[in-house]
């Protein structure tokens, strides 16, 4: 199964977490990581080049750290133009049909603060469901995400613990629905 994550921070050089996600992922033949702001600092996407990626992948991952309760703005703006209505979605728009679909998310937070009766008054899966939307909508089936909260406090072992973790989710979560 050929993996396709779609990395997305703002400045991955300031953070541990999504640095050692995606050095970790990288060590995979079948894995390939695409860093959008790396690829994209203007905005300026290119439509086609990100829906032959697509195309050419099995597992659909997108990584990010969670920001004011969704993903960084990049990410939404790769949403709004390549998940595009008769390529994606709508009537003849079924090119992600029978992909599957996971999210590598990192948290500030600690886990406790994502509950009814924490900081943040909603679970993650409450927060997150917009994106089981997208995988609705596009035909594609969502797999239980990976979430890692509090990531500001882990300490080397439980980062490279963390980055581990993610590679074995990333390539066995497929396994799951099997």
């Amino acid at each position: 199964m050929s993996t396709l994550v779609i990395l997305v921070h703002p400045n991955l050089e300031t953070s541990r977490v999504n640095k050692a996600w995606k050095e970790a992922l990288e060590q995979h033949d079948d894995v390939t990581v695409h860093d959008l702001y790396a690829t994209y600092p203007d905005f300026k996407i290119d439509v086609a080049r990100e829906q032959q990626l697509l195309l050419s992948h099995d597992l659909i991952v997108f990584q990010f750290p969670f920001y004011w309760y969704s993903s960084p703005a990049l990410l939404k703006e790769w949403q709004d133009v390549v998940l595009s209505y008769g390529w994606a979605y709508g009537q003849s728009g079924t090119q992600l049909h029978g992909k599957e679909f996971v999210l590598a998310v990192s948290t500030g937070g600690p886990a406790d603060a994502y509950r009814p009766d924490g900081y943040n008054r909603f679970t993650m899966e409450e927060l997150l469901s917009p994106f089981r939307a997208i995988a609705n909508l596009t035909g594609m089936t969502y797999l239980p995400p990976y979430i890692e909260s509090g990531v500001r406090t882990l300490t080397a072992e439980q980062l490279e613990l963390s980055a581990r973790h993610l590679v074995e989710h990333v390539t066995e979560v497929h396994l799951i629905r099997k």
